[in-house]
Parts: C-alpha cells; structure tokens; sequence
C-alpha cells in the first residue's frame, strides 16, 4: 500500500435519521471489502441525525465525522475530507444502493478511470424505487440540459453512488453544500477533463421518508447548471438579442417595413432599440461572470476571455465606446441643427434620433464596462492567466 494512502478505498456515506438502514449498508460494503481482500475504511458523514444513527454506526466499529452545516453536499465536504483511501466510494446511507457492488466502482477506478458514475437508468431499477416523474422527466431532462452545457456524457448525473480517485476529488474542488453537489460534481470533473465512465447499478425502494424535495432540489440542480454556464445563460441569449435588436433598428431606420401586407413602424424601431441594448447588457454580464470565474479561481482557463485581453484593453475599449457615442452624438446634433433651421416647428427626424441615442447608449457602456473589466482584470493578473497585452 501506497504510504500515502493508508488503505486502497474509502467508502464514504452520508446519514441523517437514518437508523432503520445505516447498518445494513455498512455491513453490505464491510461484507463486500472482506470478500474483495481490499484493505478499506468506511465513514459515516452526520448531519445532525436526532435518532440512533450515530449510535448504531459507532457500535459497528466505523468512523463517525460530524458535520454540523445542514445538507447533501455538506455531509459529503465533510466526509471525503477525513477519507484516507486511494480510492473514495459515495452512496446514500438509506439502503436504496447496494454497497454489495463496490467491485463495480474499484475495477475501473484501478484500469486508469478518475471518475465512475452509477447509472440507475441504464441498470435496473425495483418497483417504487423512482417515481415515474423523476425516471421520465425529471432525470433524463436534467442530465440532458447537464451534457449540453458541458459535455458530460453521462446518462444519470443524479445518481447518488459514484467514485473518483482522491487526486480527482482535489481537481474538481467542490464547494457547493445542497443536492447540487451531484451536479456540481459532473460539471467540474467534464470541465476538468477527467476519464469518466459509468456502470449500471441496482436501484432499491427506499426505507423511511424521503428527503428529496422533486421540484425545489430540481430547480437547485438547473439553476446551479445555469449559474455555471454564463455563455448559455447571459452570452448566447445577449447576442441574439443584440443582434435581432440592432439589425431591425438598422432596417427601420430609413423607412418602414412592408412585411405581408403589413407596416412596421417607429414602434417596431423602439422595441428594437430597446432590444439591442438589453441584449448587449446581457452579453457584458456574461463577459463579467466569465471573468470573475477566472479571478475567483472557479476556471484556471477562459479563451474568450483570454482573446479578449489580448487585443483589447481600458484605452481600446474607452476609444471604442467614445467614438460610438461621439457618432451618435453627432447624428443628434445635426437633428438638433435641422430643428433649429427650421425655425423649431415639426420635425420629421424621430427615426434618426433615436438611432444616434442608441449609438450614444452603447457607447456610454462600452466606456464604463472597460473600467469595470479592467478593475476585474487585476485579479487576473494575480492568478497568472495567460495572455500579450
């Protein structure tokens, strides 16, 4: 055994009023470590558990840590902390996973692969053991929005048993302490690159209340993945955006559209420009999200970040943004001149003007955002990312 690592695998289980179950899985996976020949350790993460759990586990001989922070995530920081294994092993402590299976998760962990997920879906799953909500819609969207974002690949994010090595776990640096957790486990180990694969597992029926919660743990796990995904939260919606907005103020601007027999006028051309400048807000808090990932050490490497450094800076940005307010504000001088020449009486130019207030509106945030970029840079500087000024 490595020295490092005093035993080959940890199995790691979270418990919180589970007494009715937590010794049938410890003795399952003490059972299985025997049969293996595997030198192994088990722990118990609580969280807080007001029945017999702690006792029960104590007298069966396994390690205990106590996590007082509430929730899934924050029992597992807890207990892969004090894991001491080459190789750590996570399920749920309710028996609804057979730590009968550990073989499963150890050979392919051993053949070189840094992360192993169960797979209910693609395995066997026991009558009453999934409600027919999460089996048919609640996973398979979840873990299909999951792989689009970030090319997962995996076929049931949510299973609750899994493996990875101790060096992966340190890679992934998960921090989240909800149900999350599971997703946010994917994410970083898809980002990180690591080998993945899965293995079909058995799903049981579940003793004792549940403490999933379908629409609230659902909605933590999708908008954890949307707040992870900047570019397909705030950067594709705000280019669309931008673009449908601006291309419409551009083709309204000399005159209006005829379209199926139809008009389209300078409350078309409002609605666009208002379009465009929401959208491009939209893309500059994508910009700032992607770039705060990169300060705050949530990505060690952002490309488009990176481009952008490279061939733009607060002075390019500021000349950029002042020439853009600059035409429009010239555009609306000469209205402005125009209206005087005539004595001010009625003015045709609305069309116009309101094109040289969006020029001046976009100009206006591409000044203040290569300030707020720039003071956001700093903390890049500090994290040594890569990139020519």
């Amino acid at each position: 055994m490595d020295n490092n690592f005093p035993v080959e695998l940890s199995i790691v289980m979270p418990c919180l009023n589970e007494e009715a179950t937590i010794a049938a899985c410890i003795q399952k996976a003490r059972a299985d470590l025997k049969k293996m020949g595997v030198s192994g350790e088990i722990i118990v993460a609580d969280n807080g558990s007001k029945d017999s759990s702690v006792e029960i586990a104590e007298s069966l001989g396994v390690r205990v840590v106590h996590q007082p922070i509430r929730g899934y995530g924050a029992a597992y920081l807890a207990g892969i902390a004090a894991a001491r294994g080459r190789y750590i092993v996570i399920g749920d402590s309710d028996n609804t996973y057979d730590f009968s299976e550990l073989d499963k998760f150890l050979e392919p962990l051993r053949n070189g692969y840094e992360l192993v997920m169960g797979t209910r879906l693609k395995g066997e799953i026991l009558e009453g053991a999934m409600p027919w909500l999460h089996r048919y819609i609640g996973n398979p969207i979840l873990t299909g929005i999951l792989n689009i974002l970030f090319r997962a690949g995996v076929s049931d994010a949510h299973c609750g048993m899994r493996a990875f090595t101790k060096e992966a776990y340190e890679k992934m640096s998960l921090r989240t302490t909800g149900m999350e957790f599971a997703s946010e486990m994917v994410i970083k180990a898809a980002k990180a690159k690591l080998n993945i694969t899965e293995v079909p597992i058995t799903y049981y029926p579940r003793e004792g209340e549940s403490k999933l919660r379908s629409f609230r743990d659902g909605w933590r796990h999708l908008r954890f993945m949307l707040l992870y995904s900047p570019t397909h939260l705030f950067l594709i919606p705000g280019f669309i955006l931008f673009l449908f907005g601006f291309i419409g103020t551009l083709l309204l601007l000399p005159r209006p559209l005829k379209i199926g027999g139809r008009f389209y006028d300078i409350h078309v051309m409002t609605l666009t420009s208002l379009l465009a400048l929401l959208g491009f807000q939209v893309m500059l808090l994508g910009l700032y999200a992607r770039t705060y990932a990169i300060v705050s050490s949530l990505e060690r490497k952002d490309r488009l970040i990176e481009w952008i450094w490279k061939h733009f800076n607060l002075e390019k940005g500021c000349l950029l943004g002042a020439a853009s307010f600059a035409l429009g504000f010239i555009v609306d001088a000469f209205v402005a001149y125009k209206w005087v020449k005539s004595g001010f009486g009625a003015l045709d130019e609305v069309r116009t003007a309101l094109f040289a207030l969006l020029l001046m509106a976009l100009g206006a945030q591409i000044i203040f955002s290569s300030f707020f970029g720039s003071i956001l840079g700093i903390g890049i500087d500090k994290n040594s990312v890569s990139r020519s000024q």
